[in-house]
């Protein structure tokens, strides 16, 4: 059987419309009907009983629209031709073609487009009303093309966040930690949990593909519950070996309005005293709801949980709300700190960034630090912490403790400190 029913409207029909033929007379109106799922139904139906579908429904057609001519001029289009007001004509048709057919023993939705042309009474140039209404065909055309692939990327993004619970509840995700490191005590007192999921088919899911997904389909609860409990009991095996590091956790901007995810949360955070979390939360996400995400984040400063503005200058950036939120932390945009050493604009950007984040009482990360120029200057700078592939990539949590008790930090920012006076020196000629 063929998919179910669907109309793609006809595109604004070419030509002068309806109304403008007001001396008396009706307009031509030219409709090119095409059978979207002829190809389906052909396979559905067989060859031979596919060949009269065309016809049959020029004689439907023809029959609502009494004085019209409508016949089969391909296999899977009609052209109709009749008189009368765009909409009368064009309601006609479409009643035709949602109509299910009966080929044979089976009945068949038709999913058709149409392409529409209009002429004023009195004016008879049949060439150009038919291109006019391939025009307008082609049109339409065009819009089914996009309808489909946003319908199959739609399709897609449901069927991985499907996927995606039955990770959760198969534990397929894991936790992976970025140290964050402080750029004069080189020493480390956080990480962020960044989620990833190896799936059992597709491989290594992006993060991008699959958290973008659940937000989509307003499943996005559900992963970070799990990403918080699953960096509580991390965290518990970190202070085990030795280590007491908050842990940073990146917060959807749909979740700080819904009451029930902040309220589990809560829950959540004080049934663990020892709890060291931090939510990391865009500018972006607050402008949403403004008065309920800030009162909800003031809820979760309350227990404990450090606030960071994350991606600081990627969106919009609005001090009158950067000043209202219970920030103790705000991140840098990689984007500005990728090419530090390189560009003249971005250190005067980065550099304002930090004064006016320490003006505010709030503490600076920057994240994107891929070399030890980079950090070098980002310490002249009065950075407080930086984050990034020359520190360290995102690492398990048994590779987070090693890398803790080889002490590879120190490593890093030794070799960083080579360059620092140099750089200080041509900052402040600067």
């Amino acid at each position: 059987m063929a998919s179910p029913h669907r109309l793609i409207p006809p595109a604004s029909p070419a030509g002068p419309p309806a109304g403008s033929a007001r001396e008396g007379g009706v307009p031509h109106v030219k409709i090119l009907a095409e059978i979207e799922n002829f190809a389906a139904l052909r396979r559905s139906v067989g060859v031979a009983r596919s060949r009269a579908l065309a016809t049959d429904l020029a004689d439907r057609i023809a029959a609502l629209l009494p004085g019209s001519a409508a016949c089969a001029i391909a296999p899977a289009t009609i052209e109709i031709d009749a008189h009368g007001t765009e909409a009368d004509v064009v309601g006609a048709v479409t009643r035709a073609m949602a109509a299910p057919m009966l080929v044979g023993d089976d009945w068949c939705h038709i999913d058709s487009s149409f392409g529409v042309a209009i002429a004023a009474a009195g004016v008879d140039d049949e060439m150009a009303l038919i291109e006019r209404a391939e025009q307008s065909l082609a049109q339409a055309r065009r819009r089914r093309s996009e309808q489909d692939r946003d319908d199959a990327e739609q399709a897609s993004i449901t069927a991985l966040a499907q996927e995606l619970d039955h990770a959760l509840e198969r534990d397929e995700l894991l936790l992976m930690y970025q140290p964050k490191v402080h750029a004069r005590r080189h020493d480390i007192s956080s990480v962020e949990a960044l989620v990833r999921w190896q799936h059992p088919e597709r491989g290594m899911v992006m993060p991008s593909d699959f958290i973008a997904a659940a937000e989509e389909v307003q499943r996005i609860d559900g992963l970070t519950i799990w990403t918080i409990r699953r960096a509580l009991r991390d965290q518990m095996t970190l202070r085990a070996a030795g280590y007491d590091l908050r842990i940073f956790i990146n917060i959807s901007g749909q979740l700080l309005s819904d009451a029930h995810f902040v309220e589990t949360v809560c829950a959540i955070v004080e049934a663990n005293p020892d709890a060291k979390l931090g939510f990391e939360v865009t500018e972006t996400s607050v402008i949403r709801d403004p008065e309920c995400a800030i009162a909800n984040l003031n809820r979760f400063d309350a227990i404990g949980v450090r606030i960071s503005i994350d991606d600081y200058g990627a969106g919009l950036s609005s001090l009158a709300y950067l000043k209202q939120l219970p920030a103790r932390e705000l991140k840098i945009d990689k984007l500005f700190i990728t090419h530090l050493t390189s560009s003249n604009r971005d250190p005067l950007i980065v550099r304002s960034t930090i004064d006016l984040a320490h003006a505010l009482d709030m503490e600076v990360v920057a994240e994107g630090v891929e070399t030890g120029a980079t950090l070098a200057l980002l310490t002249v700078m009065g950075c407080d912490t930086v984050q990034g592939f020359f520190i360290s990539r995102p690492i398990v949590l048994d590779a987070l403790i090693d890398f803790l008790r080889h002490d590879d930090t120190q490593r890093a920012t030794r070799e960083s400190r080579v360059s620092v006076k140099r750089l200080a020196n041509s900052w402040k000629r600067h």
